[in-house]
């Protein structure tokens, strides 16, 4: 596969990308929302992006979580080996856990972050309509798109919050194991599997509805 570097489409991605990172950088959203204007990029647009990082994300980080139990159900079911080498594989995908549970974190703030000066825009706007019926129509999309967007926020909270307790409990057996490398300390961790497998199964279903109120919405904002 072969890159045209000269060709307008990809110096414009080259561009937008460029400003992208030196105005999130700086911390500028006003700038940032200028410069983003300028390539035909309005609120809405950056709202509906950021939904689907967010979703992404979430995906990545349910794929994670059920990878990482799966490690810890086999490190239950340990029948003789590396004791060593398998806590650092255990300890390696809580670590992978951790970090995709962050990337949910920061995306879920990025979408409040935008949709917060979009929705404070859009109702400031309200009062420079001159046609009193095209006033009330905008307001009535203005609440239904928040009511919407509420519904949306919500379930990606509670998919966050989910995954809080299943990190804490993942990070005590990784410090338990830390200082017992034994096969009676793993045989005693086996009496909270089902309980962490429990837990797993609860932040899964949060998070696929999550992910499908997140498709709801971007469908949504495209009509």
């Amino acid at each position: 596969m072969t890159y045209d570097f000269h060709a307008p489409s990809f110096r414009r991605q080259i561009v937008v990308a460029g400003a992208l990172i030196w105005l999130t950088s700086i911390g500028c959203s006003s700038v940032y929302y200028g410069a983003m204007n300028k390539f035909g990029y309005e609120k809405r647009d950056i709202l509906v992006d950021r939904v689907k990082d967010a979703r992404d994300d979430q995906q990545q980080a349910k794929e994670q979580f059920k990878t990482t139990l799966e490690k810890f159900q086999a490190l239950t079911n340990f029948k003789g080996g590396e004791l060593e080498a398998t806590y650092k594989t255990l300890n390696s995908e809580y670590e992978r856990c951790e970090s995709k549970a962050a990337d949910v974190s920061k995306r879920i703030k990025s979408v409040e972050s935008v949709a917060g000066d979009m929705f404070a825009e859009w109702k400031s706007e309200l009062s420079q309509y001159q046609n009193a019926e095209l006033r009330r129509s905008s307001e009535q999309k203005l609440n239904d798109t928040k009511a919407r967007y509420e519904q949306l926020i919500a379930t990606m909270h509670k998919s966050e919050s989910t995954m809080k307790p299943v990190l804490v409990a993942f990070r005590d057996q990784v410090l338990f194991l830390k200082h017992n490398l034994n096969a009676q300390a793993i045989s005693s961790l086996q009496a909270t599997a089902a309980g962490i497998e429990q837990d797993v199964q609860k932040l899964i279903a949060d998070m696929e509805a999550s992910i499908a109120s997140a498709d709801q919405f971007i469908s949504q904002m495209k009509n």
